[in-house]
């Protein structure tokens, strides 16, 4: 579960420098974080899951 957190904590990280490019104007930059947002929505539901199981594991 740690590693899934991690893994979309840097997904977020790597957004940063693009937001800010993609609110100057910059269309290629908000290309990239469409793509990106796709990315993190994936991990987060990778981690939901995992959260779950975790629970329903204890749980038992």
């Amino acid at each position: 579960m740690l590693e899934a957190y991690e893994q979309l904590k840097e997904l977020i990280a790597s957004a940063d420098d693009d937001v800010r490019r993609a609110a100057g104007g910059n269309k290629a930059a908000g290309t990239r974080i469409r793509k990106l947002m796709q990315d993190v929505k994936n991990s987060a539901q990778v981690l939901r899951v995992k959260v779950l199981e975790a629970r329903d594991t204890s749980a038992s």
